[in-house]
């Protein structure tokens, strides 16, 4: 998708979904979005405690001297992927996303300069990856799953990938990201 079709999906003022943090962990996520290309994801160390192997988007906790969740969107890309703040511009936010693991997900999303140069934090991240905007574009996707977790029966969503398995969270707000960039939401 070329920049200006991405701009169009996230225009200036659009309003979002805030929920009341409570007892959940607040946590901010990057979106970066490179156009001609795809969104960037990562897929996280199998060293991790948590999460670990998984993919995911750039991000993490909301620190006490974090001034806002784009704040520490842009923290978090920094120490992960080696995102210099001045190669992202912040164009919105989705809407907050909670997850059944405790967590309070505020996704940011960016455009970053075409050609990006990233550099993952090994500790971190063991891969840096596209998801092809072809993939967020196609109507069949994402797949809704079933699965038994904590007793009960959760749906979640699931994107196609040859090498990665999308799910949980990370998935959830790619769908989101997939229907702005349709023009569904």
């Amino acid at each position: 998708m070329k920049e200006v079709s991405l701009r169009r999906a996230f225009p200036a003022g659009l309003a979002h979904a805030s929920r009341e943090v409570g007892r959940l962990r607040p946590s901010a996520v990057l979106v970066p979005m490179e156009p001609e290309k795809g969104i960037w994801l990562t897929r996280r160390s199998r060293r991790m405690t948590t999460h670990a192997g998984q993919v995911a988007l750039p991000g993490g906790k909301i620190e006490v001297f974090d001034a806002s969740p784009e704040a520490a969107a842009l923290r978090e890309a920094r120490e992960e992927i080696g995102l210099d703040p001045a190669q992202a511009e912040i164009i919105g936010r989705l809407d907050d996303h909670v997850t059944g693991s405790g967590f309070h997900i505020a996704p940011v999303v960016a455009l970053v300069a075409e050609d990006v140069r990233l550099t993952p934090e090994a500790g971190e991240v063991e891969e840096l990856f596209t998801l092809p905007f072809s993939v967020l574009l196609n109507p069949d996707y994402p797949l809704p799953r079933k699965a038994i977790w904590r007793g009960g029966e959760r749906t979640f969503w699931l994107w196609p990938h040859e090498d990665h398995v999308i799910w949980g969270a990370t998935a959830a707000i790619l769908r989101m990201v997939a229907l702005r960039l349709r023009g569904e939401m």
